[in-house]
């Protein structure tokens, strides 16, 4: 039997195939499919614990680390509590050991009750509602089947997980676009409710059921809502993670997406009627009857079997499987061609662009124009022929105008020697090379604060004043604060042309720094949202207005807008002290820290701040063991982890910001040699973004993309250069792995042979494409030359021909590998 091109890892299981709602927008009752009509109303206990069995089959086949199931409807709830227990024990039971279940229900929120909440708290099942906003919103279509509304009982069972029994289990509001509705009114009803993310969905609608349009409005009002939503989240500091608009940012500058609304990444979904039957995706009910059908059923078929029909097939082929109009888009590697259901149209199939084409092709750039086109001025540069001359003397070529730091002396130092720029073309980087890079960034950042102060038009303020003279006597105050990785974000952003970032957060470093000083020195710092938060310090409550902060020897005194007083942080800022006197920062207080390109996780729980500690200190070790040239620069230049949400389905989650030097975003992994990996790849980008910054590798006006080998996607030159280099890591990681089992037997030796057969080839093959792109600068080539040179001993490192022949597999079935596996 053919190979399957990508095993599933999301399902959604019907529970109940009727709901106690009539809303007139449901895809599942009111568009072209009625299947529902023919469907028992509850699933039976039969079919999930059958369902759980092939779910566990496929997890075992393909080696899944985690699969996400979501409970579904209809509404759920009416299957009632023990058979959705049934449902999650049946489902846990039959996971292979390794593999973690993000289990989830979605409902319209009308019978959520303590009971199920009790339930869900037991099983770990968190909990997604649908609202389409303020009630005026709501009601427009999420009515009962009398008119009456339903917006109090989904406002009431919102309130329940709110309360912090359940906080933990509240996954997120779903709420589908009317244009007719106020997209201002929508998003602040949703705000107030402090979701942790909120799903905004186009209504589903083909080329022959068409969206609604405003009679004499403009031509893309999907667009132009979104995008004033848009607007306000960012003026907002992204209080709640939105998928789409986080999918835009993230396809714009060439990384994956988090929904299938958008990008190229293959599907993965697959559904389950409550009469045992296999769909596809539901969205395809809007499209015609039968639509979704795939005529197999969990007892007949596996989920390899189902991975296989060509209508999921279809939803994998990337590029290949959009019509030529997508194909020729500027747009189509962020948009992918629009929901796969959108492009309906009865004589041509789904080889159409999307329905809401113009919309998204408006909301892409619109995004885009909002946070990326403006771009940060050029971080100081080195030509080829500079960096030549610059080998001898060990200099930095100074393109942008220097600004004097105490004594005079240049803010861009010597940087690196020749030795130590061959040093980290290897993709290692000793402790001092390491903290050479910092010193430089360090310099950067200082310029940038300055222009972006300057860009401000405030001339003489007391907040810069404070920070000058503090520089003067107090050096490494503001040396420790503007080291932080997000001072330099807040600078990058004001560049930028990001004015929603606003000049308190220049108040709240000098604040900072005079705490850190304790000369007795008083700053007045905007409060805003009830929280005054010191950089590297941490936070504290107070009401809103100005608060005056005094750093004395004795240390901080707070005086709020109300005459109170405060003399304590409620919140510090908490680090972890690992082997070696190495002190890394876990920040989840930094309004900034959204740098990522991924939703930040919120104040750790004392258990998860415990779990974080046992982890970071076992990977640690794990490092020095197994990396042992990549972890001695680590501790020089890596002072942050920042918690990041967990992913979907499980998957891990990481990210280094190109503005926050020194930071790494991460949600934590399930077993610490992932998150020792994770450190390690992040840490490459954090270093490989710092040379970037001295040093011109490439050719800046190169517009061409290039396939990376472990991508079904081509990327711009950086990107390529990027994950090249992470992949250095990658490589020596599982490299050292298979060493160190020599020829023993086991399924964790089998893995780590066919991951080191995989990454080495991947990354050779890489370094390659670089060297022939043509685009590298001479310093670059050499740089490119001594990643080869890295990568070659482990090429010659023999391996049985089972190592070999798994790593084609993963390259022939799967397309995307992800690099972090372990």
């Amino acid at each position: 039997m053919t190979r399957i091109p990508v095993p599933l890892t999301q399902f959604v299981v019907k529970m109940h195939s009727r709901c106690d709602l009539a809303c007139d927008h449901c895809y599942v009752y009111e568009h072209a499919d009625s299947s529902w009509r023919t469907r028992p109303k509850v699933i039976g206990d039969e079919i999930l614990t059958r369902a759980a069995e092939r779910i566990g089959e496929h997890a075992a086949a393909h080696r899944l680390s985690a699969v996400r199931v979501v409970l579904h409807g209809g509404e759920p709830l009416l299957a009632g509590p023990d058979r959705l227990r049934h449902a999650a024990e049946a489902l846990r039971a039959a996971l292979p050991p390794g593999c973690g279940l993000d289990l989830r229900i979605h409902t319209n929120g009308v019978l959520l009750s303590r009971t199920f909440l009790t339930l869900f708290a037991e099983l770990d099942v968190k909990v997604g509602i649908s609202l389409d906003g303020d009630r005026v919103s709501n009601d427009r279509h999420r009515r009962f089947a009398d008119g009456r509304s339903s917006h109090p009982q989904v406002l009431r069972a919102v309130a329940l997980l709110n309360e912090p029994e359940y906080r933990r289990l509240f996954a997120g509001l779903l709420c589908t676009i009317d244009v007719e509705n106020d997209p201002v009114a929508v998003y602040r009803a949703l705000a107030e409710l402090r979701p942790p993310a909120v799903d905004f969905l186009l209504p589903h609608a083909t080329w022959d059921e068409p969206p609604k349009r405003l009679l004499g409005g403009d031509r893309t009002p999907y667009a132009d809502w979104l995008l004033t939503v848009h607007r306000l989240w960012e003026a907002d500091r992204r209080p709640f993670a939105v998928r789409t608009f986080e999918s835009v940012h993230r396809t714009v500058r060439g990384f994956s997406s988090l929904t299938e609304s958008l990008g190229l990444e293959p599907s993965d979904l697959a559904v389950l009627e409550t009469d045992g039957t296999f769909e596809q995706a539901d969205s395809l009910k809007t499209a015609y009857d039968g639509a979704p059908a795939t005529g197999m059923n969990v007892f007949a078929h596996s989920l390899d079997d189902l991975a296989r029909h060509p209508g999921i097939a279809a939803r994998q082929s990337g590029l290949a499987g959009l019509s030529p109009t997508c194909r020729a888009c500027p747009v189509v590697r962020s948009c992918g061609g629009g929901l796969y259901a959108h492009r309906y149209r009865a004589d041509t199939g789904f080889d159409n662009p999307s329905v809401y084409c113009g919309d998204l092709m408006t909301l892409i750039n619109g995004i885009a124009g909002e946070r990326g086109s403006a771009a940060v001025p050029a971080a100081p540069t080195m030509s080829a022929d500079q960096a030549d001359q610059a080998d001898q003397a060990g200099q930095v070529d100074q393109t942008v105008p220097a600004v004097p730091a105490q004594g005079g002396e240049s803010l861009l130092p010597t940087a690196l020697t020749a030795a130590q720029l061959d040093e980290l073309a290897r993709g290692y980087g000793s402790s001092a090379t390491v903290a050479a890079l910092a010193h430089a960034q360090l310099s950067i950042t200082r310029a940038m604060l300055a222009a972006a102060w300057d860009a401000s038009g405030q001339g003489r303020a007391e907040a810069w004043e404070l920070l000058a003279a503090l520089d003067a006597s107090a050096p490494a105050a503001v040396d420790a604060v503007l080291a932080h990785p997000y001072a330099r974000a807040w600078a990058a952003r004001r560049l930028a042309g990001d004015l929603s970032v606003g000049l308190g957060e220049l108040a709240a470093l000098a604040a900072a720094a005079a705490v850190r000083a304790g000369r007795g020195d008083t700053v007045a710092v905007p409060v805003r949202g009830g929280w005054l938060h010191l950089p590297t310090l941490g936070r504290l409550a107070v009401p809103d207005g100005e608060a005056v902060v005094t750093g004395s020897p004795e240390g901080i005194s707070v005086r709020a807008a109300d005459g109170s007083v405060f003399t304590a942080l409620d919140q510090p800022l908490r680090r972890v002290r690992l082997v070696g006197g190495w002190t890394v920062a876990l920040e989840d207080l930094d309004p900034l820290r959204d740098s990522h390109d991924h939703a930040v996780a919120e104040r750790l729980p004392d258990g998860e701040l415990l779990a974080w500690t046992g982890a970071l200190r076992e990977a640690w070790e794990l490092l020095g063991r197994d990396l042992p040239r990549y972890a001695e620069g680590i501790p020089a230049g890596l002072t942050t982890v920042t918690p990041l949400r967990p992913g979907p389905a499980g998957r891990d989650v990481s990210s280094a910001a190109r503005q926050a030097f020194g930071a790494v975003g991460i949600a934590r992994p399930a077993t610490a040699p992932t998150l020792a990996l994770l450190l390690a790849h992040e840490f490459q980008h954090v270093k490989l973004g710092a040379v970037l910054d001295l040093f011109d590798l490439h050719d800046r006006a190169d517009d061409r993309l290039y396939l990376a080998p472990w991508r079904p996607d081509p990327r711009p030159l950086e990107g390529l250069l990027q994950g090249t280099y992470a992949h250095l890591a990658v490589t020596e990681y599982w490299g050292t792995r298979t060493v160190a089992y020599g020829g023993l037997p086991g399924e964790a030796a089998d893995r780590a042979r066919a991951q080191f057969a995989l990454w080495r080839r991947y990354t050779a093959e890489a370094v390659e494409r670089l060297v022939e792109s043509g685009a590298l600068t001479g310093l670059g080539v050499r740089f490119a030359e001594g990643m080869g040179e890295s990568v070659a001993p482990w090429l010659a490192v023999p391996l049985p021909a089972a190592a070999e022949q798994s790593a084609d597999r993963i390259r022939e079935g799967r397309g995307h590998a992800r690099p972090v596996e372990a």
